[in-house]
């Protein structure tokens, strides 16, 4: 860990326009070092994995936002509505039918993102513009009354830095359409590597991890 986390965080901040909020993504990080960030007065943090994330939660302040961005499980979902704040990793209208019906047996609306695949990097997934068309007009989801979708999130290339400016602008274009339709607000796309990049093609929320904390060690 970066011992140093506070000043990199503030060195960031003053770096980017102020209407991009900043998603620190904590995975494989211990509690110190989150709390150093929330100390000087940052509460979005980030988590792929449910379990780690509600270790988490049950140990650090309360009031954190904490953003759900990895693989969605549909058997661990019970775990997590509770207290998330976003969920980025939407990818199945099944989902989101879990999610809507904890969510109304725990009186709440639950914000959520389809993540869309904007790269061919196998490692990367994510559903096609199509897909994402077809959940939104399901009737299904316009039935749900706890679950609201209110944008998209996408990974980019990690091995071509070449590509991503392309693959940015094409989510750009689809955020922008269904910002149109329906009302969506957040675009999330942009991490340590290639932030910069995304904030150029609209991205409303960046997710930076080690740029801040350094390189992660290993689960």
């Amino acid at each position: 860990m970066n011992n140093n986390v506070e000043s990199i965080y503030f060195s960031l901040k003053k770096s980017i326009p102020k209407n991009i909020e900043i998603l620190v993504v904590s995975k494989n990080q211990n509690v110190l070092s989150i709390e150093k960030l929330y100390k000087i007065g940052h509460r979005n943090f980030g988590e792929n994995y449910i379990q780690e994330m509600i270790k988490k939660y049950k140990i650090l302040p309360k009031d954190i936002r904490w953003h759900m961005i990895g693989k969605i499980q549909s058997n661990k979902l019970k775990y997590l509505t509770p207290f998330v704040h976003l969920i980025h990793s939407v990818q199945k209208i099944e989902h989101l039918r879990i999610i809507n019906k904890l969510a109304c047996k725990q009186g709440k609306i639950i914000n959520c993102l389809l993540q869309i695949k904007i790269c061919n990097e196998k490692s990367k997934s994510g559903i096609t513009s199509k897909e994402a068309d077809k959940i939104l007009e399901s009737e299904s989801y316009k039935c749900m009354k706890n679950v609201n979708i209110i944008g998209l999130m996408g990974m980019a290339s990690f091995i071509d830095l070449s590509k991503v400016h392309d693959e940015f602008y094409y989510l750009q274009k689809l955020y922008n359409i269904y910002k149109k339709k329906y009302g969506h607000y957040v675009l999330s796309m942009g991490m340590s590597r290639d932030y910069s990049i995304a904030i150029e093609y609209g991205s409303t929320l960046i997710r930076i991890g080690t740029s801040i904390f350094g390189k992660r060690s290993n689960r």
